[in-house]
Formats: C-alpha cells, sequence, structure tokens
C-alpha cells in the first residue's frame, strides 16, 4: 500500500476518532448542564410558589400576633383556656380579618403546591399546621353559622417547629439555588 494512502487514512482514523470523542464529551457536558437547569428551575419553582410565599405569610402573621398582644396589653391571651372578656371582641376581630384569612392562605399554598414540598413526604410540622387550622376554622364557622360554642381557639396547637422547618428549607434552597447558578455560570 502506498505511504500517502496509509497517511491519509491514519490521519482520516485519527480525525474520526477525535470527532467522536469530542462528540461523547460535548454530549455529556451537556446532558449535565440540562440537569443542572432542571434542578434551578425545580428550586426557583419551590422558592418562588411556595417557600417564599409561606415564609413572608409566617413572619406576618408573627408581627400581627405581636401586635394583638400589645393591643391587648402584651400578656398571654389565652389563661387555663380561657380568655379574658375584654380580650374576646379584639381576639374574634383579629380571628376573622387576620388569623384566619392567612392560615387559610397557608392551607391553600400547602394544599395546592404540596409536589413543591422539599421533602419525600409531608413534614409532621406541615401535617400538625393542617390540624390546627381545620380544627379552628370548623369550629370557629360554626360558632358563627350555627352560635355553637368553643373555646376561642383551635384544640390543636400552632406546631412550634412548623416556622422553624419552613425557614430551614428556605434557607437550604437558596443555598442550592446559588451552588446550582454558580456551576451554570462558571466558565
Amino acid at each position: 500500500m502506498d505511504s500517502t494512502i496509509t497517511v491519509a487514512v491514519i490521519a482520516g482514523s485519527v480525525s474520526a476518532v477525535g470527532w467522536l470523542v469530542n462528540h461523547a464529551l460535548s454530549g455529556r457536558a451537556e446532558r449535565k448542564r440540562a440537569r443542572h437547569q432542571a434542578a434551578l428551575t425545580h428550586v426557583e419553582r419551590q422558592l418562588e410558589e411556595l417557600y417564599g410565599p409561606l415564609l413572608f405569610l409566617m413572619h406576618e402573621g408573627e408581627s400581627s400576633f405581636s401586635d394583638f398582644t400589645q393591643t391587648v396589653g402584651g400578656h398571654a391571651v389565652f389563661v387555663n383556656e380561657q380568655i379574658e372578656p375584654d380580650n374576646l371582641q379584639p381576639w374574634l376581630f383579629w380571628v376573622d380579618n387576620d388569623f384566619m384569612p392567612r392560615n387559610r392562605a397557608i392551607q391553600t399554598l400547602l394544599s395546592t403546591k404540596a409536589h413543591l414540598i422539599d421533602a419525600s413526604r409531608m413534614p409532621a410540622s406541615y401535617l400538625q399546621f393542617l390540624d390546627h387550622h381545620n380544627s379552628w376554622h370548623v369550629s370557629h364557622l360554626r360558632w358563627k353559622e350555627d352560635g355553637v360554642p368553643y373555646r376561642w381557639h383551635s384544640r390543636t396547637g400552632w406546631p412550634r417547629d412548623f416556622q422553624s422547618d419552613v425557614i430551614a428549607t428556605y434557607e437550604r434552597l437558596k443555598r442550592y439555588q446559588k451552588e446550582i447558578s454558580g456551576i451554570l455560570t462558571a466558565p
């Protein structure tokens, strides 16, 4: 075989192998980039549609409850499951115009955006919140519509871990968002 042809065949083979390797590596890098982009898109949806609004509503609720307690003298609202008679009317006003609507907004977020919850199952504190809201909502509605007395608050207390669970998840997702964004923008 002529050496010119041999050199041409070798050069062509090296070029073809080089192209195949380059193509395989480029495809792999593109698939990895697509996975990172999909992860970033999902995290941004979680933050925008669920955890950001939840965090805002909880902060707003904490501030509002503080305002209420200052309005009624800065002390505990319920003592031994009873509310002072002078505090009942302001309490009911806050319940109807602030606490219940906010709790309903949180319940709606959890029910309509459950697919965005960053856990393999619904966190216990989220379920406790739903029990808190549903118990209170139904009892309060029965009182308003049928005059059935109740103790002016939920049978299930506000879950102590709910706010800290939401804050921790929000902060973890923000760190992950920053990490993925850094990977995607790296040269």
